[in-house]
């Protein structure tokens, strides 16, 4: 395939040590500054000033990930039909309703200092290599040649603005628990969704909780990647089962309690897969600036990593900070909704939307006082709207890392994290002095009359009072166990005012918290490489729970009474190679929840909800009587056997009738696919996408294993992985799949993705002279007089 011309291989001198950089001049560099990239493809930047290392950082992150951060960048500025035609139109109005419209000088005042000045400089960098490449149009990346256009400049603002991409929560949760209780009652929600801490919401008074089953087709496609298809680039939809995929784990390890004698600070967050890598790991090096870890690429800055006395890494706390409004429409004026008693004007923009080969698009915006209307409903005339906490100043996500990223203890590192916006984080801490601990952070909405939990009337009943103070979150500074971890599992302390607060009460089942916290609390010290180890276990404690239920019962069926010998023997271990894995897996997310879902619930409960949250399953299987009525534990035991003999039945369609023929990881794969891949013939494709690759785990074990249970792609889970020797830095471990870069031609696109199905790692180098003995690729950039 002539087109896929590696870019990098016009810069980097292959096995190059840094005294043999070819140079490269570049408008717009101060001083040198020079690109080391190791034999894992991460580059560690040095530069003379930090505006100098963060203009380099753009400059690289276009080098090694430019259509990445270009579709990004256009997607989110709605900006998408310039390029690739007519059917985006709708996609880019979706996404201008919820850029960040305000004002800019709070925005840039939100992220601490020089926030302005280092995005200037990094989008600099990116616009520099624009200009680079436009020099040498034979190294355009291949994609922008397969789809006839050029990358676009960036503006600094461009950086913050771009919200869309950090939307995750309520809303769904909200729209979801509105149209249980309109088929079926609030009751019948306990299923779908457990509440913690304990909690028993209301529907709100004046709310009619029985709404469009379109009303979040907008908000969906402003917040989803881009998509195509064959049919001259017609934007492309994929269905999904209404749960957002998201978690990671994060764990810290005091001094006392490790091998080394020094803090073990671990981190693998988790996102959809692709190719490129979301994350992308990168060292930047300056006068008062030594850090090192991950982003995102269209990002500046480090949000988990080190920066040689702290470290730092992050999972998701579940604070709430999406609301849906219901209005009621004027009759006589439809350009006017209720509030307070009277008839408020929508707020209307009307913006053009370019569109390759046609006429601009206009398209109209509208706006209520709480947010972007997302939809409209003229027969029962009804509009809704969005009030998120995402379009308040300093709520770009990940962008604040630049402040934190610079703290020098936990005192610096907690005032930065009070400031904190998006994503909602539990930061977990070490430092060189041995300190550990955790902090929380994220903008949270105050309620004072209702707790989140389902779609409100628009008309001034339900309103904010501001934003809780950042220093009320908890925290937690050297824990007397010796370790903290978080999995996104309810974990406010006891004693916290949560009633007062209300931050949220949807958080992921905790079976992953519980195996870390199992794991961590039965050694007594623990090293590098049993964190390396913990990362990647397999051990499902929700697999164990369901096995002791099945344990004591039998069957007349043989294939159920195959099932339940198999399984009853079986330690939850759900490595690739396990038969027991693939039918337990098959089992859970094709056969038991449909089954428990028929035997506790209407049928038009049934039919309302999506699968049970996990929680609720096990702990109503554990405890019968609690859901199953009169001759509980009979239903109990019908429902797991029956479902478990078709779980059998199917796993012999799957992989043939002899079950010691079977393996988890034949039917459960890795496989990183392109964006591009529905335009591609079957060879470019060959090199632009990644597997499949055998996997094992789950959902529910520490190494998350997400997949889609219609064919079992494992589409979610950790991409990167940290683990740090905090003080013994050149120890530290890493590891990003598929690779490092975006250019299928270098030799750091897909080189990492092996030893990351392998549960490997390579070693995250920091000081000069180890980076400088693993270097393979060098740049030098000199400023262009």
């Amino acid at each position: 395939m002539r087109g896929l011309v590696g870019i990098g291989a016009a810069l980097l001198v292959g096995a190059a040590l840094p005294a043999a950089a070819q140079p490269v001049k570049v408008a717009g560099l101060a001083q040198p500054a020079r690109i080391v990239v190791d034999r894992w493809g991460v580059p560690h930047i040095y530069a003379s000033s930090q505006d100098d290392v963060f203009f380099v950082q753009g400059f690289n992150a276009a080098r090694d990930r430019l259509f990445q951060i270009d579709l990004w960048r256009r997607r989110g500025l709605g900006e998408l039909a310039s390029v690739f035609g007519p059917s985006y139109v709708e996609q880019d109005r979706a996404a201008r309703l919820f850029l960040y419209r305000g004002d800019m000088a709070p925005e840039w005042a939100a992220y601490g200092k020089d926030a302005q000045r280092t995005s200037t400089r990094f989008v600099a960098g990116i616009n520099a290599y624009i200009d680079y490449i436009a020099r040498k149009p034979e190294l355009m990346p291949f994609e922008f040649r397969q789809l006839g256009y050029t990358p676009a400049k960036w503006r600094p603002e461009d950086v913050v603005r771009i919200r869309s991409h950090g939307l995750t929560r309520n809303l769904t949760q909200e729209f979801a628990r509105a149209r249980v209780v309109c088929r079926a009652g609030l009751a019948a929600d306990a299923v779908r969704a457990q509440l913690s801490p304990a909690w028993t919401t209301r529907v709100p008074e004046g709310l009619d909780p029985c709404l469009p089953e379109d009303a979040l087709d907008v908000f969906a496609l402003a917040t989803e990647n881009v998509r195509f298809d064959r049919r001259n680039l017609q934007a492309s939809r994929v269905a999904t089962n209404g749960e957002t995929l998201e978690g990671s784990n994060n764990w810290v390890v005091a001094p006392s309690r490790t091998t080394t004698g020094r803090p073990i600070l671990a981190n693998d967050p988790h996102r959809a897969y692709g190719v490129p890598s979301l994350r992308y790991i990168v060292h930047l090096s300056a006068p008062g600036l030594d850090v090192i870890g991950a982003g995102e690429p269209a990002l500046p800055g480090v949000s988990i990593g080190h920066n040689g006395k702290v470290a730092f890494g992050l999972t998701i706390f579940s604070i709430d900070q999406e609301d849906l409004y219901v209005y009621e429409i004027n009759p006589a004026n439809p350009k006017q909704y209720r509030y307070k008693g009277g008839w408020e004007n929508f707020r209307v923009v009307r913006e053009k939307v370019a569109v390759r080969g046609r006429p601009a698009k206009s398209v109209e915006l509208r706006f209520t006082r709480h947010g972007p209307v997302i939809h409209q409903d003229p027969g029962k005339r009804r509009a809704f709207a969005v009030r998120t906490a995402w379009t308040a100043p300093g709520m770009a996500p990940y962008f604040g890392s630049i402040d934190y990223m610079k703290a020098q203890d936990f005192q610096q590192f907690r005032r930065a994290m009070e400031r904190w916006g998006a994503p909602t984080e539990n930061q977990v801490y070490a430092d060189t002095a041995g300190n550990i601990g955790w902090v929380a952070g994220g903008l949270a909405p105050v309620r004072p009359n209702w707790d989140g939990l389902m779609p409100v009337p628009g008309d001034g009943r339900y309103e904010w009072q501001g934003f809780l103070d950042g220093a009320k979150l908890p925290y937690v500074l050297n824990p007397g166990q010796g370790w903290f971890a978080s999995a996104n599992e309810m974990n406010l302390p006891a004693g916290f005012p949560y009633r007062q607060h209300k931050l949220g009460f949807e958080w992921p089942d905790n079976a992953r918290a519980r195996r870390i916290a199992q794991v961590l609390s039965a050694a007594p010290k623990v090293g590098i490489e049993d964190m390396e180890r913990l990362q990647n276990d397999v051990v499902s404690l929700n697999a164990q729970r369901l096995v002791t239920l099945l344990k004591p019962l039998s069957s007349r069926d043989p294939k159920t009474q195959a099932a339940l010998r198999l399984l009853s023997s079986w330690d939850g271990e759900e490595s690739a190679s396990s038969s027991a894995a693939a039918l337990y897996e098959t089992w859970w997310s094709r056969h038991l929840g449909y089954a428990f879902k028929d035997a506790v619930l209407a049928p038009a409960a049934v039919e309302a909800m999506d699968a049970p949250h996990a929680s609720v399953l096990i702990e109503s299987l554990e405890k019968p009587a609690q859901r199953f009525d009169k001759d509980a534990v009979r239903k109990r035991d019908e429902v797991l056997l029956s479902s478990l003999g078709r779980a059998w039945a199917e796993m012999e369609g799957l992989q043939g009738p002899d079950p010691t023929r079977w393996q988890w990881g034949k039917q459960h794969f890795s496989y990183f696919a392109h964006p591009m891949t529905p335009l591609l013939d079957q060879a470019t494709r060959s090199q632009v996408n990644i597997g499949p690759l055998p996997r094992g785990g789950g959902a529910y074990t520490v190494n998350v294993s997400s997949y889609l249970p219609e064919n079992f792609w494992h589409a979610h889970g950790p991409s990167f992985r940290m683990v740090l020797d905090v003080g013994n830095w050149d120890n530290s471990r890493a590891i990003n799949t598929p690779g490092q870069s975006g250019d299928p031609a270098s030799p750091h696109y897909r080189d990492l993705a092996g030893s990351w199905a392998e549960g490997k790692y390579f070693p995250l180098l920091y000081s000069r002279q180890a980076v400088d003995k693993a270097a393979k690729q060098v740049i030098e950039l000199l400023p262009a007089r």
